[in-house]
């Protein structure tokens, strides 16, 4: 697995992953850092565009923002070993910064809560709901 920088020609992929429009996507892409998780390529077909490569192979992605003393990651969403990685993204910056890490985890994404706790967040209490849906605040502190 391959983490990198999304760029907008991703929207499409994170839109099916997030089960949110494409154009939400994008601004995402625009709006915050996003990393994606991509498979690792197994081999490379010669005829197709080097720009095109593994875009269609995204295991998931995290957003994030930093505001005072905290990153917030906004979103994560994928498969648990990519969820788990790419917690890793804000954890690092997090760290360089000398600040906290919070995200709000949806009962209906249990990767999410698994990921985070794994990596050594704590849990906070209920977090505000989103379309309904409760979520669990995690947090992690240096």
């Amino acid at each position: 697995m391959e983490i990198r920088d999304a760029v907008e020609a991703d929207a499409s992929a994170l839109a099916a992953i997030a089960d949110s429009p494409t154009d939400v996507m994008r601004n995402l892409v625009h709006d915050r850092t996003v990393r994606v998780a991509e498979a690792e390529a197994v081999a490379s077909d010669p005829d197709a565009d080097a720009g095109d490569a593994g875009r269609e192979e995204l295991l998931g992605f995290v957003s994030f923002d930093a505001k005072e003393d905290t990153v917030h990651v906004t979103q994560l969403d994928g498969t648990g070993d990519a969820c788990e990685q790419l917690l890793g993204e804000p954890i690092r910056f997090a760290r360089q910064e000398s600040m906290n890490v919070e995200l709000l985890a949806p009962d209906s994404e249990p990767t999410v809560a698994d990921a985070a706790e794994s990596l050594g967040f704590t849990e906070r209490g209920q977090g505000p709901r989103f379309s309904g849906t409760p979520t669990v605040r995690y947090r992690l502190e240096p």
